[in-house]
């Protein structure tokens, strides 16, 4: 399913699906960025839907149907959950950068955006940086390879320069294959001369 989902289970339920007969409890809670996916909570006995931000629903055993669906308040959820909520992933941050035709050098609005990439990479203390290049369908597509595989290294090189560790970089080409917006070929689609920075 492709909707994002976060679903906290307490421990207990990881038993329960081993066999063991204890209460269990499932709670849906939105993204970080607000967006509620939709679980199935099923038994032998019967099925529950969680499709709305803090439903909770208890399982008391694999044979009984789910409880009543209840919405639990933000502040049972931190102290039931807290644990599992500090667990959680922080999603990564993804910024794009732009790109003057035919070239490695960025456009203005982009080397205005470089001080908050390099803000983000340090407060994070990130291991994982990926830099991903594309270009418009402009040119071959060998060259178009190229020239994104040039664009990420730019990008790559900025970061070292500004402190990250190379060894956590990793550089990719798109070329012309993955364009945000599609186009038939040789089209100069500045949306598309771009570099994807994922920093988790």
């Amino acid at each position: 399913m492709k909707n994002r989902i976060h679903v906290f289970l307490s421990l207990i339920i990881l038993l329960w699906l081993n066999g063991c007969c204890a209460k269990s409890t499932v709670v849906l809670i939105p993204d970080f960025d607000g967006h509620v996916g939709q679980v199935t909570v099923a038994t032998e006995g019967g099925q529950k839907v969680l499709n709305e931000a803090n439903q909770a629903v208890e399982v008391m055993n694999k044979k009984e149907a789910p409880g009543k669906v209840e919405r639990l308040s933000s502040e049972e959820i931190r102290s039931t959950f807290s644990e599992a909520l500090a667990a959680r992933p922080v999603p990564p941050v993804i910024f794009t950068l732009y790109f003057l035709p035919g070239s490695n050098d960025l456009t203005e609005e982009s080397k205005a955006v470089l001080p908050e990439i390099i803000r983000v990479m340090q407060s994070r203390h990130s291991d994982d940086i990926v830099i991903s290049g594309h270009t418009d369908t402009v040119g071959e597509k060998d060259f178009n390879y190229r020239l994104a595989l040039e664009r990420s290294q730019t990008a790559s090189q900025i970061m070292v320069a500004k402190g990250a560790d190379p060894s956590i970089i990793k550089v990719t080409s798109h070329g012309e294959g993955n364009p945000l917006i599609r186009t038939a070929d040789e089209v100069a689609e500045p949306r598309n001369r771009r570099v994807e920075v994922t920093i988790r």
